[in-house]
């Protein structure tokens, strides 16, 4: 799937909801329970994501050109907006990392539910995320 078609169909299970913030925040919640397990070694003071109120904890790493993550958080409504940046960018080229415009916050109207400290926190992690992008493509293009 590529990125698009990942974030369109995150509009539509939000469109589901219909607005609901209650269910809203329920759902993401839910979605973070669907993150798989980060081994606890991985929870280092390193790996956390600064910028973000809550802790998260973001790796990467690189297999056949594609780019994979983990990813976990102290709290269950950043564990469940974390969750959805690894859905979207788990196995895309560090290029679609980088070159990828993120509309589904505003399709979904994230904003009305996440407040602007979570909304800080939500942008720290989108630029780790691309951070690890252009350091895989770098090492990438000093192999080749």
């Amino acid at each position: 799937m590529t990125v698009n078609q990942i974030q369109d169909e995150i509009i539509s299970e939000f469109s589901l909801l219909d607005g609901d913030m209650e269910m809203t925040v329920f759902y993401i919640m839910e979605l973070g329970q669907k993150l798989p397990v980060m081994p606890e070694s991985d929870k280092t003071e390193e790996n956390v994501v600064k910028g973000c109120q809550s802790k998260v904890w973001l790796t990467g790493i690189v297999k056949d050109e594609k780019i994979f993550f983990t990813a976990d958080s102290n709290t269950a409504i950043t564990k469940g907006l974390v969750s959805l940046l690894v859905r979207i960018f788990n196995g895309q080229t560090p290029d679609t990392i980088l070159n990828t415009d993120l509309y589904f916050m505003h399709k979904i109207g994230m904003e009305r539910f996440i407040g602007t400290q979570r909304s800080n926190g939500f942008a720290a992690m989108i630029k780790q995320m691309k951070l690890y992008a252009l350091a895989f493509k770098t090492k990438m293009e000093v192999k080749s």
